[in-house]
């Protein structure tokens, strides 16, 4: 039986040079897909390892001179770390792990790894500094680098333009989705990559770059982290990182939340969310491992889709109204921000909003806001409305706010701040500072959904908002359960 290879819409030939077969691995830059299962980019570079006889090398860096760098990024991140060290020493495939003692001193580390590599596999990723990363690496590597695109279940260059709406979205979704739901990555591609053997990383290179102290893996506390020049005052989250965590609370959700998932996802009190976003985020499960999970626990099969694209939320899939809600937030919502920022450089823009929402702000730009608040009284949660401050304190505590209450905090910020411009200022700010699913395209997403993106126009038109969908902190408590949960993330004191 034929190995089943990586779709050729997934692979990018960043810089059109050759593979050097005589050298003497084949080297995996993981960036964005920190996961050795179900990873597309892994799969690449297992293909070269078979084709070219050639050993592995999977190399995760973690940088310091990013924006908002910090211990509870870092941490996150670093449990990753901890999982595929396991993983690869299990299976015998060479894996190197470095954490950047200060910005700057992993500079030359990718160009001397790849001077013995025979091609370089990397991850596609159109969002933050990685987009210019790889870029960059591009034109200074002078062996083949490729980035391979493991963001979701539709390939990005399955389309060719940003969709202004969801409901656009989904409708090409559904007529093109099928062609593509057979292509799922490899769930053991260690085990493939392992029966070629180990690799070794040249002396001179471990001398003057040291792969991260194990030390640093097992040993969670702050003072582990206190020696990198990242930002200390956030603090890691309670939440931890890894797949093994990620499957662990993909196991939660599937066994308590999705069962009631339609009827209370909105309700922050029941919390049946599935909590997987910065998992996501960080690449530690695939949406291909979720959907093969609930095709399981579904028992459905292909045959079951509805013969048209109508574009719908729910009846496309014919699963469980609690499977096609989920489904509609997991491929649907979050997909259709990886379109527009893999379309759209300038995505985290003012100017990227819709041309209606752009324009009623700026007929209530001059409407009175009262009150006003400065980022640093927004960031330490001193509002007037108790539930505003409750979804805050829980992003600065945890590092996420309930689905449902994110919404509103980003609409109380727009009612508050003196410009549109500032409140997208605010936002940004906030949610990447401290949300473990920050810096990403789904969030980009949520966060400009605030200001109009993927919206319509909304009547009555309203001061400060216009014609931009209003929510409110009372029309919310009224229509979902949140005493209990303003009580449970209540200011300290």
């Amino acid at each position: 039986m034929p190995v089943q290879r990586v779709p050729a819409i997934r692979i990018r030939d960043c810089n059109g040079a050759a593979i050097r077969a005589p050298a003497k691995y084949v080297l995996y830059w993981m960036i964005a897909a920190r996961r050795v299962s179900h990873n597309f980019a892994l799969d690449r570079a297992v293909e070269h390892c078979r084709e070219l006889r050639k050993s592995l090398v999977i190399f995760e860096a973690l940088r310091c001179g990013y924006e908002w760098a910090s211990d509870r990024m870092h941490r996150f991140i670093v449990d990753g770390m901890e999982d595929n060290a396991a993983a690869c020493e299990k299976a015998g495939v060479t894996y190197f792990p470095y954490v950047e003692p200060k910005a700057g001193d992993g500079h030359g580390l990718l160009e001397a790894l790849a001077r013995n590599a025979c091609v370089v596999v990397t991850d596609e990723y159109p969002c933050f500094f990685l987009p210019r990363m790889v870029a960059a690496a591009a034109k200074k590597l002078k062996v083949r680098l490729e980035a391979v695109d493991s963001c979701g279940m539709l390939p990005l260059r399955a389309t060719d333009r940003a969709f202004t709406t969801a409901h656009s979205f989904r409708r090409f979704l559904q007529k093109t989705l099928p062609d593509y739901l057979s292509d799922a990555p490899a769930g053991a591609p260690l085990k493939r990559a392992g029966a070629i053997g180990s690799a070794i990383i040249p002396r001179e290179i471990l001398k003057k770059w040291p792969a991260a102290d194990t030390g640093l893996f097992v040993e969670p506390s702050a003072a582990s982290l206190a020696k990198f020049p990242i930002d200390h005052s956030v603090a890691p989250s309670s939440i931890r990182g890894g797949g093994t965590a990620a499957r662990k609370r993909m196991k939660h959700f599937f066994d308590v939340g999705f069962p009631h998932y339609g009827e209370l996802r909105n309700e922050p009190e029941k919390d049946v969310s599935s909590g997987l976003s910065p998992y996501l985020h960080f690449g530690f499960i695939s949406v291909h491992e979720i959907l093969a999970e609930i095709v399981k626990r579904e028992e459905w099969t292909p045959a079951q889709l509805a013969v048209r694209a109508h574009g719908g939320r729910a009846g496309w899939w014919n699963m469980s109204a609690n499977a096609e809600g989920f489904l509609d937030q997991l491929i649907t919502w979050r997909e259709v921000g990886y379109n527009f920022t893999s379309h759209c450089d300038a995505y985290d823009d003012y100017d990227s909003q819709p041309d209606w929402a752009k324009k009623t702000l700026r007929e209530h730009a001059r409407d009175q806001r009262q009150p006003l608040y400065s980022l640093d009284e927004l960031e330490s949660a001193r509002t007037y409305d108790p539930l505003w401050n409750a979804a805050q304190l829980q992003l600065v505590r945890e590092g996420h706010i309930h689905n449902y209450l994110r919404m509103l905090w980003g609409k109380k910020i727009l009612e508050w701040s003196r410009t549109p411009k500032d409140a997208l200022r605010a936002l940004i700010h906030l949610n990447n500072k401290y949300s473990l699913d920050g810096r990403d395209p789904n969030s980009y997403s949520g966060i400009f959904w605030c200001l109009g993106r993927y919206d319509r126009p909304w009547g009555p038109e309203r001061p400060i908002f216009g014609k931009v969908r209003y929510m409110s902190s009372e029309n919310t408590a009224r229509k979902v359960g949140v005493k209990n949960y303003v009580k449970k993330y209540a200011p300290a004191g």
